[in-house]
């Protein structure tokens, strides 16, 4: 299948600029669209299901993401190589990197994902907030000024008031955050944030927001074109996290009234329509008990937790990435977009339970999952025998369920989990139920 774009070229070929379940889960639309696939791969990942799944592989360098999945020089050669019009960079590595948006366009690649201006924008936590509040997008109180001194910040810390948040300006996973409950250790706090924020993104530069006790982390699907136009697909709920890392996702959110889901989802594509929005988007929000929402960043590509929402539409999202990228208008208006039923996402992490949850690696000695039907994805990008890297996210696979009503999804969560069975010389599936 063949999709004409605005610049009268085709998208015939896409090169994957991402690894493990991902990739997989990118080829899987592209073949199913008749849109051939080019893998790149690293030293470690030679092996690899998604390699053995594109209609062409390339190696980029040895295993550390640095000189592989990371060089943009050796990625866009790759593409030039295989003659791919488009690449996808998938979730992590490259796609929320401005300076690789920038370069695919500048060496003629349609980069599937928004302009550069927009993951610049919204890249920035402290313009990204001044973009929100400015289009009228609900914005937590705090300070994103430039003075960086100690005393600057604690001033504002006190006016805010007390428990605060700290969060490094260019943050993400997490990282360069600190929770001050007091001014006593509010030194403390922002000196180890800056430690970290340095270690992470090299800046260190913080804002300070008020903290919202008890929260709601929700973020709403918003979709972009080159025509103007933008629209909302519902929301997810991932609360369910740890370390900051999101571990089950649900959508649609529960308890929430569909006027509050109306709001959430307003908001979400008047931040979309602030930056010129093209693609896939997440706008996430901070919830109160009282249902009150305020903006805290947007991830500028397709998120891990895209398939429940793909779930509750009926849409395929990364088709919607592939139509939308070669210049084609959104498929769906805002009527057309319609809620049905409830999703439920876990993710399956190699991870040792007896050890915090520390990252583990090692071969996949025995591997088997629930069996896969319309209502159940087994999103992965391992098989039996293949070898968990240390280099590399821990997260694996994607357990993902659908059924009528939220009560019915988190059953069959339940037992689906039970099914899925995975054995390594350095740990097993760990099922965590409350």
């Amino acid at each position: 299948m063949k999709y004409t774009t605005t610049t009268g070229r085709n998208i015939t070929k896409v090169l994957i600029a991402n690894r493990g379940e991902i990739a997989c889960r990118v080829m899987r639309t592209a073949k199913k669209l008749g849109v051939q696939t080019v893998a790149v791969y690293s030293e470690a990942d030679r092996n690899s299901m998604h390699v053995d799944m594109a209609d062409e592989a390339y190696s980029i360098g040895p295993a550390p993401s640095q000189q592989s999945y990371l060089s943009m020089e050796k990625i866009i050669q790759v593409a030039k190589t295989s003659a791919a019009q488009a690449i996808h960079p998938g979730c992590g590595f490259l796609s929320e990197n401005m300076e690789f948006a920038e370069l695919c366009k500048q060496e003629g690649m349609i980069f599937i994902g928004p302009p550069p201006s927009a993951i610049r924008d919204m890249g920035i936590k402290s313009t990204s907030k001044s973009i929100m509040a400015a289009a009228g997008v609900p914005v937590v109180e705090g300070y994103h000024g430039e003075d960086q001194s100690d005393q600057c910040l604690k001033e504002h810390a006190r006016r805010i008031g007390y428990p605060v948040m700290i969060k490094a300006v260019r943050g993400g996973g997490g990282k360069g955050m600190r929770i001050v409950r007091s001014e006593q250790e509010f030194q403390e706090q922002l000196e180890s944030a800056r430690r970290e924020a340095k270690k992470s993104f090299n800046d260190d530069a913080m804002l300070i927001e008020k903290f919202v006790d008890t929260p709601r982390h929700v973020e709403v699907q918003v979709f972009g074109d080159h025509h103007g136009n933008a629209v909302y697909l519902f929301e997810r709920d991932c609360s369910v996290q740890r370390r900051h890392q999101k571990i089950i996702e649900e959508a649609p959110a529960p308890g929430i009234k569909s006027e509050v889901r109306k709001k959430l989802g307003e908001a979400a594509v008047r931040a979309a329509k602030a930056v010129n929005y093209v693609g896939a988007g997440t706008v996430e929000f901070i919830m109160d008990s009282k249902h009150n929402f305020y903006f805290m960043e947007m991830n500028t590509r397709l998120q891990v937790e895209h398939p429940v929402t793909e779930m509750i539409t009926g849409t395929d999202l990364v088709e919607w990435q592939l139509r939308i990228a070669a210049g084609e208008k959104i498929p769906l208006s805002q009527e057309e977009i319609t809620l049905q039923g409830h999703a439920f996402e876990a993710r399956i992490y190699a991870e040792d339970p007896s050890n915090n949850f520390m990252p583990v690696a090692g071969p996949l000695v025995h591997l088997s999952t629930p069996r896969a039907d319309p209502s159940t994805r087994i999103e992965t990008g391992v098989r039996q025998g293949d070898e968990v890297s240390v280099h590399y996210d821990p997260m694996i696979a994607k357990l993902v369920v659908w059924a009528a009503d939220r009560q019915a999804a988190l059953t069959k969560l339940r037992y689906s989990l039970r099914q899925y069975n995975i054995n390594s010389l350095h740990f097993r599936l760990a099922v965590e139920e409350d």
